[in-house]
């Protein structure tokens, strides 16, 4: 039994690589040490209640053995009506106190659950934003919905349950010491049994269960990727090909489901031998001593009867236990953002003004293969720059580096003498923003999706922003207008409409440098123009980095850099270039006509 092992093939190394970590043991111990700390008085309020249902449970066993040593006495008459009253009492205890039990431990979960997931978004909203934009939505939103889902079951019932289950256990040993101490003897001799099958047990489980849900995860990948690539595998005839990945895929995960199933097979009946071997040695050692004259019958009873309620909390135990090692795995997942340095900034590092400047940056995403090449570029205030090239040749990273998402691999990116890596992100954002063509409405009312940008912003301040991005007209045409519900479940907005709310964002929130890459690509040409020309008046005196892919937004530039293999090959004004006769003037007349 000990020496199987568990598949050869592990289907998590099919997953999609990320730049979250998962967490390791002592991060994700040190997080429920702090848990348990943060609610010590619902873990307290908790305990104590149970402790009262326990030794209410305990009264009938003793009651019951006190009666049983009266017959074996020779007791003729029996005070039955005081021993029922007792009885009824404590059983009304034990219901009022077992209700209060589950009523807060319900509650604790749910709040440790709220408190999960409040960490996990604060620890991800503050990680830098080049770790967010490699992890991507997918991973996040994986993490914050998929694996809290998961963690539900076990904060709801199986911390308090087993918080439960532990308090009963160590009342009822105690109990069974006090009554019938030589009883203990049947206890301790069936725990080795036990103990050696659930450090197996636990010993395998853990990564029996991260393998399984990890094959799980890629059998869903798989299937969700036929589907929806649907058309394209049928216009190259990949049908085979894609069934033969969803078979293997499928075989990998039901290997490591029967693995974990089998594991739970030899655990399951160990338990139930545990409880038999408790039980009978509490009847045969008692016994012994009964017959002996060493113990009273009474005594007997009280002890047995207390064995025999020990099978439900160390069977809660063990059950919860298993529970929490499926947990367990995105548990970490959810801590290990605890576990990726903050990239940190320094609070009092402040730009000296609001030129923006890259000086021989090289950059790339991944070791050893870079896609910027020794760029350096100079930014004064106000400047609007136009970053033009084919694609793939380093526009959006330039672009994102000169916006402090990424940091470069060597040389420097500063704003105001001060480097963007050595500020805090929120320090960063105060001075510029980046706007691409990825962007998100909330569901709730339009002035909360407006107010994000600048919570004290007036009606008068959020009807401008929308003028300025040309939304004022549809928003007054909704039925309710700044208070109309939007989003999932409520009224759809356009991908055009959603850019302009991010549009208009970016208007409240005031930054003096800009950078947009494709911030009106949903729009079509002719409202994207109308859109530029409007947001240029709101614009004025700012710094712009426009990421350029229809060229009247460069013709419209102070200044365009043309970027071809990471590196600036001509820059210059529009009039410039063109009389160049260079890259850009081919790239102007073969998108002129």
């Amino acid at each position: 039994m000990i020496g199987v092992e568990p598949p050869q093939y592990d289907p998590a190394s099919t997953e999609h690589a990320t730049t979250l970590p998962v967490a390791g043991r002592p991060t994700v111990r040190a997080y429920m040490k702090d848990m348990v700390r943060r609610h010590r008085r619902g873990f307290l309020v908790l305990v104590g209640a149970n402790s009262i249902a326990v030794v209410a449970s305990m009264v009938g066993p003793y009651l019951l053995g006190g009666v049983v040593q009266d017959l074996a006495d020779g007791a003729r008459e029996l005070d039955l009506e005081r021993t029922v009253a007792l009885f009824a009492l404590a059983l009304v205890l034990q219901a009022f106190f077992v209700r209060l039990v589950r009523l807060r431990g319900a509650v604790l979960g749910e709040r440790m659950l709220a408190d999960l997931r409040e960490d996990f978004l604060v620890r991800s909203v503050g990680l830098p934003p080049g770790v967010l934009e490699r992890a991507g939505t997918g991973d996040l939103l994986a993490r914050v919905n998929t694996d809290v889902d998961r963690l539900s079951k076990a904060m709801r019932e199986a911390v308090p349950q087993i918080s439960i289950a532990v308090v009963w256990t160590v009342l009822l040993l105690t109990g069974i010491v006090v009554v019938a101490p030589p009883l203990i003897l049947a206890v301790v001799l069936a725990v080795p049994i036990l103990l050696v099958v659930c450090v197996w047990y636990f010993r395998r489980a853990p990564a029996g269960y991260r393998s399984e849900s990890a094959g799980y995860a890629a059998v869903a990948g798989a299937l969700a990727e036929t589907v929806d690539a649907g058309r394209t595998i049928e216009a190259h005839r990949l049908e085979r090909a894609r069934v033969e990945l969803s078979d293997r895929r499928v075989k990998e995960w039901t290997a490591w489901e029967n693995y974990t199933l089998w594991l739970r097979t030899l655990l399951l009946p160990t338990i139930n031998l545990y409880h038999a071997l408790t039980l009978s040695g509490v009847l045969l050692i008692g016994g012994v001593f009964v017959l002996e004259g060493w113990m009273s019958v009474g005594q007997l009873t009280t002890g047995a009867l207390l064995g025999q309620l020990l099978v439900e909390p160390v069977g809660m135990i063990l059950r919860w236990l298993d529970e929490l090692q499926v947990a367990q795995v995105s548990l970490a997942r959810l801590v290990g953002v605890r576990e990726i340095e903050d990239g940190g900034g320094d609070a009092s590092v402040l730009p000296e003004g609001r030129d923006l400047a890259a000086d021989r940056v090289r950059f790339g995403y991944l070791e050893g293969s870079d896609v910027l090449h020794e760029v350096s570029l100079g930014v004064p205030p106000g400047t609007r720059l136009a970053l033009v090239g084919p694609s793939g040749a380093g526009k959006s990273t330039l672009g994102r580096l000169l916006a402090g998402i990424y940091a470069p691999r060597t040389g420097r990116v500063t704003l105001g003498g001060a480097q963007l890596s050595g500020m805090t992100a929120e320090r960063v954002r105060e001075q510029v923003a980046l706007v691409n063509q990825e962007h998100h409405v909330f569901v709730g009312p339009l002035r909360d999706n407006l107010l994000l940008a600048r919570s004290d912003a007036t009606d008068a301040e959020l009807w401008a922003s929308l003028a300025a991005v040309d939304a004022h007209g549809w928003v007054e045409a909704l039925p309710e207008g700044l208070d109309t519900e939007v989003g999932s479940g409520a009224l759809e907005v356009s991908p055009a409409q959603a850019q302009q709310v991010a549009l208009a964002r970016l208007v409240l929130a005031d930054p003096h440098t800009l950078v947009l890459d494709e911030a009106t690509s949903l729009l079509d040409p002719r409202a994207a123009r109308h859109l530029e020309r409007s947001l240029s008046r709101v614009l004025e005196g700012r710094t712009v980095i426009a990421i350029a892919h229809r060229l009247h937004t460069a013709h419209d530039a102070d200044v365009i850099a043309v970027v071809e293999d990471g590196r600036i090959t001509e820059l210059g004004s529009h009039d410039e270039l063109v009389a160049a006769g260079g890259a850009y003037a081919a790239l102007w007349r073969s998108w002129h006509g």
